[in-house]
């Protein structure tokens, strides 16, 4: 798969399209996504080489949304290292990401599968649908629980799902593997962004592969401050309506907004959240043939939680 990645984000025409997508290739990252399409294949007897297109599909979307997310939050660090934007502009990182997306689909028909090119084509869609929502509700501290879940659907777990039930798809797996493959899927991406936005509030740069209290400086409403604010006293509301919503931020707020969410039980919340969805997504794979890959996949429930536990 790595070298078909390579070998796709190369452009006979701009050099800059392979230096941008390399930057941030490179730099590592989980590959949980591309490796959930393989093992999902391999898991159902699959012994084509479709499915390393497809991985390789996914990774280029999920790579294209990331050039995008940096340029909408005006981030600086992605992975440890400078984002795109900061090294280049915010239009290469756009037009390279328009590229990558380009080269998925490209990928994607392939392999000869309308369902599988229905199935991405339509996570893209609720991925972008995800990002505008996300980006309508900024710095709104009335969104509720169930807007928050409905970001994080599009956004993070709509890839998941379908990176999942393509590998699924593409195995000429039963209908019952397919539907336990996508919830599957879309247990691991939500378990995945609740722990990311809980570490945001007390986790390392290393694992977070950003500026811890990212978030925070971005004013974004995610789940731990949706429940500090609504368990909150009235001073602590308004001190929450200050930095998130005018946005008037001073030195020691985060601090404050850390101890905030430790008096109110909201990060002790949110763990036990991630940790419950996490646990969906293992009791999903039930119905799925034994052996080690699921065991794999089981594993990978535990992983992406694993920063919280």
């Amino acid at each position: 798969m790595a070298g078909l990645i390579g070998e796709r984000m190369q452009s006979a025409h701009s050099p800059r399209i392979p230096q941008v997508t390399a930057h941030l290739v490179e730099a590592g990252g989980k590959r949980i996504r591309p490796l959930l399409t393989l093992a999902a294949a391999r898991m159902l007897g699959y012994s084509g080489a479709h499915h390393r297109r497809l991985a390789a599909t996914v990774e280029f979307i999920h790579t294209a949304t990331l050039l995008h997310d940096d340029v909408v939050d005006e981030s600086r660090q992605r992975r440890g290292r400078p984002t795109a934007n900061l090294l280049w502009d915010n239009k290469s990182s756009v037009l390279v990401g328009d590229y990558l997306f380009a080269r998925a689909f490209q990928l994607m028909v392939e392999t000869g599968n309308l369902r599988v090119l229905e199935i991405l084509s339509n996570a893209a869609a609720v991925i972008a649908e995800g990002e505008v929502l996300q980006m309508s509700t900024a710095h709104n501290l009335a969104t509720d629980e169930a807007t928050y879940m409905q970001v994080i659907r599009g956004k993070t777990a709509a890839l998941f799902a379908a990176a999942c039930e393509t590998g699924g798809v593409i195995a000429g797996a039963g209908e019952d593997e397919i539907a336990a493959l996508r919830r599957y899927g879309d247990a691991l991406g939500v378990s995945f962004q609740i722990a990311d936005d809980l570490l945001d509030y007390g986790g390392s740069t290393a694992a977070l592969g950003k500026n811890t209290g990212d978030d925070f400086r971005e004013r974004k409403v995610t789940l731990p401050v949706l429940l500090a604010h609504a368990s909150g006293g009235e001073g602590d509301r308004a001190f929450w309506q200050r930095v998130i919503e005018a946005g008037e931020q001073r030195e020691g707020d985060l601090d404050r907004a850390m101890a905030l969410m430790q008096a109110t039980g909201a990060l002790a919340d949110t763990r036990a959240r991630a940790l419950a969805v996490a646990g969906e997504a293992r009791a999903a794979l039930q119905i799925l043939p034994g052996g080690a890959l699921r065991d794999l996949l089981a594993e990978l429930s535990d992983f992406v939680v694993a920063r919280i536990a």
